[in-house]
């Protein structure tokens, strides 16, 4: 979890986050975006669903895609959202998963 910031800095720096990000793949072809309190939801045409949510309790936001789930801390020191676990940033590893799922070369923002 992440202790370096307040649940109201959470709250602002997730929010902005989830509607950057929905900013910057909203209008692509092949994938249909919504973002309904903290979940932002991505369909593809075949009906498969990738999820990246806000985690009050954890202060992270979560990603659920390819039958896989990571867990983002904010970095205060980078500005950005980290996986726990592997160490991927937020931005690069959504990109990475729509790519592999559109088949074509995919960057967020």
């Amino acid at each position: 979890m992440s202790t370096s910031i307040t649940e109201q800095e959470f709250e602002r720096l997730a929010d902005a986050e989830l509607h950057a990000i929905e900013a910057a793949i909203g209008e692509v072809d092949g994938l249909e975006v919504s973002l309904e309190m903290g979940i932002l939801t991505l369909e593809f045409p075949n009906g498969a669903k990738y999820v990246v949510n806000s985690h009050r309790a954890a202060r992270q936001i979560w990603m659920a895609a390819e039958l896989r789930a990571w867990h983002f801390d904010y970095e205060v020191a980078s500005r950005a959202w980290i996986a726990t676990k592997s160490g991927d940033e937020l931005r690069a590893a959504l990109g990475g998963v729509i790519e592999r799922k559109l088949g074509r070369p995919f960057k967020v923002g």
